[in-house]
């Protein structure tokens, strides 16, 4: 049986010797005489998404869903009513309803955390 060496919870050797190299270190400039900056200036800028995307493929969902139970009205009524039937079929109890109302708040919020996302 062959062992995982973990490293000890506190700073090693090698972290000891980086932040005293950064505190002896740490308030020296390197002059480079404009050099980053130049560099810097000659970088694209990152590519911004526009406002309107997200709304506008959020749109396009719906329709794309609407459309797709238009086109399809007796499988979507189908698929419907057998989700009825097996909801409907199972006994209530306290246990499923907390289980169904986690389910649905997970859902809800996982939902608005995704929207609220900023990338």
């Amino acid at each position: 049986m062959t062992t995982v060496n973990t490293p000890p919870s506190g700073d090693d050797w090698l972290e000891q010797a980086l932040r005293a190299d950064a505190r002896e270190h740490g308030s020296s400039y390197l002059e480079d005489d404009g050099f980053t900056a130049r560099v810097l200036e000659q970088l694209p800028r990152p590519a911004a998404l526009p406002a309107w995307r997200r709304p506008v493929v959020a749109l396009l969902w719906l329709i794309a869903a609407v459309g797709a139970a238009a086109a399809l009205p007796g499988l979507f009524y189908d698929v419907f009513r057998s989700l009825v039937a097996a909801v409907v079929a199972q006994p209530l109890t306290l246990p499923r309803i907390a289980v169904m109302l986690a389910m649905l708040g997970a859902v809800a919020w996982s939902t608005i955390v995704y929207a609220m996302r900023e990338d």
